[in-house]
């Protein structure tokens, strides 16, 4: 059996995993990325303050040094590769491409200078080359953050951490070099429903009371409809509750920054100052209602506040991005599932030998842990599926590398990417950093040319 699995995050590790610890037979499994460098959200998407959560790379390299596994990194399906290409050289595909494409507002002044999306934000501090030449402008004082999970909180405790607390990180140099002359002081994380529907955790919300020199801060008022359970066994949404109410129930403190959480408003518009930059956020209050089938809602009142700020990052989720011939729910945002098999977005019938994992198949929800019992799951269903399939006579496996040679790419393996992995550790020890990285593809590709 040969698979393909395009992309190689979290989702596309454990789908790997989980295909190749099959005794039944024989499986080889090709992992294809459009960048030269594995792990996809644990590399581009987790805060740099958080190492102990990239080590999981350590799981994931054991994977890649099985002997039927191999990378492709610098390869893109839809421009170097295409669909119908995977499927006459593999058995079986499966996507993991992750969501990168963010969600909109869609209020007016959306686009205008210093409003930008947070996945922006976070890929220039991670160092992701799709953001490399990204621009911030941090000589404002006040940043609203709209959104309430943890990429929200991300980028809040980014903005919030002194200098000093950043250094010790892999954050990306052309990142470090603005954030040490920052001039914000307060951030504004805004939901547009109660404390109660927040969906952060509760592991990332205590940690914004431990930051060096930034305090959180939580009106009492913004609490006043919410009960705790005294109960010792008690649901994320209590645990959070309570750490909000250890933050309201706490003095002013001295620290120069602060982290202002608020709760049921949504924004309306973005105002702009002569110079067309951002100068504020219109924000209306809302109501929280209960549907029919008991979900919980925000409505808006009517009533209205202009919250100043010279910074607006929008951090409400993400999608899928389209890639030609595979298909996608324009409803859901991921690519046409049914429970991991891929289907036909209109019809819902099902694509033979095509699944999908992680973010693509369900959204972004979840943590990186999670994925290890979806792909497991999903891998399932492609041994069920896959009785008689490796009858099927492919092209020799070699075939798909002198495709892609012929086509000029430089595949990069994933011996090539231990190469860029030790620079870029060697580079970091020189500013006493876990490791200082590589952002554009040119700089990699060259290194790799030399050696």
């Amino acid at each position: 059996m040969r698979i393909a699995i395009i992309g190689s995050g979290p989702a596309g590790f454990y789908a790997a995993e989980a295909l190749l610890r099959r005794t039944d037979e024989v499986i080889h499994v090709d992992m294809f990325d459009r960048l030269p460098t594995p792990f996809g959200l644990v590399r581009g998407g987790v805060a740099p303050d958080h190492q102990n959560i990239k080590a999981v790379t350590r799981v994931y390299e054991k994977t890649a040094a099985r002997p039927t596994f191999r990378f492709f990194g610098n390869v893109c399906l839809g421009v170097d590769l295409t669909v119908d290409e995977l499927r006459q050289h593999y058995h079986q595909i499966v996507y993991a491409i992750g969501n990168e494409a963010d969600r909109r507002l869609g209020i007016p002044g959306e686009g205008i200078a210093r409003c930008t999306p947070a996945s922006v934000f976070i890929g220039w501090y991670n160092g992701h080359p799709d953001y490399r030449h990204a621009k911030f402008d941090l000589s404002v004082s006040r940043v609203a953050v709209v959104g309430n999970g943890n990429v929200a909180i991300d980028a809040a405790r980014i903005l919030l951490r002194t200098p000093a607390e950043l250094e010790k990180t892999d954050i990306a140099a052309h990142a470090l070099e603005v954030l040490r002359n920052s001039q914000v002081r307060e951030v504004f994380m805004l939901g547009r429903r109660g404390p109660e529907q927040a969906s952060f955790t509760s592991a990332e919300l205590r940690e914004l009371g431990e930051m060096e020199d930034a305090e959180p801060i939580v009106a009492p008022g913004e609490l006043a409809a919410c009960a705790v359970p005294e109960s010792a066994d008690i649901s994320q949404k209590d645990k959070n509750l309570k750490i909000l109410q250890a933050f309201a129930a706490r003095q002013p403190g001295t620290k120069a920054k602060k982290l202002h959480m608020r709760f049921l408003v949504s924004p309306t518009e973005v105002i702009a100052d002569a110079a067309g930059n951002v100068s504020g956020l219109k924000l209306e209050k809302n109501r929280l209602e209960t549907r029919a089938d008991g979900t919980i809602t925000a409505r808006g009142t009517g009533e209205i506040e202009i919250l100043d700020a010279g910074m607006v990052l929008p951090a409400i989720g993400y999608s899928v991005e389209r890639i030609a011939g595979v298909p996608y729910d324009e409803k859901t945002h991921v690519i046409a599932n049914e429970d991991g098999r891929v289907v036909d977005p209109v019809t819902r019938a099902v694509i033979s030998n095509e699944y999908v994992v992680g973010w693509a198949r369900t959204g972004p929800q979840g943590l990186i842990g999670t994925h290890k019992a979806a792909s497991a799951h999903v891998a399932k269903h492609m041994l069920i599926d896959s009785a008689g399939l490796s009858a099927r006579t492919l092209p020799d496996r070699e075939a798909i590398v002198s495709l892609l040679r012929k086509r000029g790419l430089q595949i990069v393996t994933f011996s090539d990417w231990k190469q860029i992995d030790e620079i870029e550790i060697a580079r970091g020890e020189r500013r006493n950093a876990p490791r200082d990285k590589i952002v554009d593809l040119e700089t990699m590709l060259a290194i790799l040319g030399q050696h």
